[in-house]
């Protein structure tokens, strides 16, 4: 297992497995569901979603490899790196909890998705503005599918009310961390290829108030939020998932299909 150090990463290879991180890590996560959700038509949705991020995470991983020159390919980026290496943010990490912290988590990263990969669309760079006009369109129906049910839930039982706000209490903390910025995503930024997470905000807040009314939720004070995940700190909840997710190169070391 490898770490990837911060410091000797060329800015768009760590910009890019940074997306691809988020993607992988929830892409995982969602996949947990498979064969758990609470109804037969919500499995198969889940499963579609998490499929969806891992083909964000696959697509984005190779082209980290092409930018880094180093031979390094989708699987040893996923499977050969310890969780010092990952790049994601918190907030995706976060064990599913029940159903209402699993859509919430969902609702809460793909609506700050979505008009971000509207923005990369633009981006100077080609590879990644492909890959983002593909992901728009994936993640504008994981917006959707996850608003319902945050309105259904919020606008359910008692009991799924009260599910829903305990889910919110817990993962807003996470939701400032998608927005930070540093020196590598700046020099991006300046340059045309990455996006300003702070141009986005805007429309982020719209998204999410608008929901939140519907399901009778009030978005939390914005006030000290977790961060650490950009930087390849974590919780202890990323290294159990990857202690999942990489079993079977950890068992049989170089295995390949």
């Amino acid at each position: 297992m490898t770490t990837l150090h911060l410091d000797d990463t060329p800015p768009l290879v760590l910009y890019t497995l940074r997306l691809a991180d988020n993607a992988l890590v929830l892409g995982h996560r969602i996949s947990e569901w498979c064969g758990h959700a609470p109804m037969l038509e919500e499995d198969i949705a889940l499963t579609n979603v998490a499929l969806d991020l891992i083909g964000q995470a696959r697509a984005l991983y190779t082209y980290a490899g092409e930018a880094e020159g180093a031979g390094r390919d989708e699987d040893q980026f996923a499977y050969l790196r310890d969780a010092e290496g990952f790049r994601n943010v918190l907030l995706v990490e976060q064990p599913n909890g029940d159903f209402a912290v699993t859509i919430l988590r969902q609702f809460l990263y793909s609506a700050f998705m979505l008009p971000y990969w509207r923005k990369l669309m633009a981006s100077k760079d080609e590879t990644l503005a492909a890959i983002a006009a593909k992901a728009e369109k994936e993640v504008a129906y994981h917006v959707r599918h996850s608003a319902e049910w945050v309105i259904r839930l919020g606008d359910g039982t008692p009991e799924s009310q009260e599910r829903l706000k305990d889910a919110l209490a817990d993962l807003w903390m996470f939701t400032g961390e998608m927005f930070e910025v540093d020196d590598a995503d700046r020099a991006l930024i300046e340059r045309g290829i990455a996006v300003d997470p702070a141009d986005i905000r805007p429309e982020w807040e719209k998204t999410v108030d608008e929901i939140f009314a519907e399901a009778g939720l009030t978005r939390p004070e914005d006030g000290w939020m977790q961060t650490g995940g950009r930087g390849g700190q974590h919780t202890e909840h990323l290294g159990h998932m990857l202690s999942e997710l990489q079993f079977l190169q950890r068992a049989y070391p170089g295995a390949t299909w």
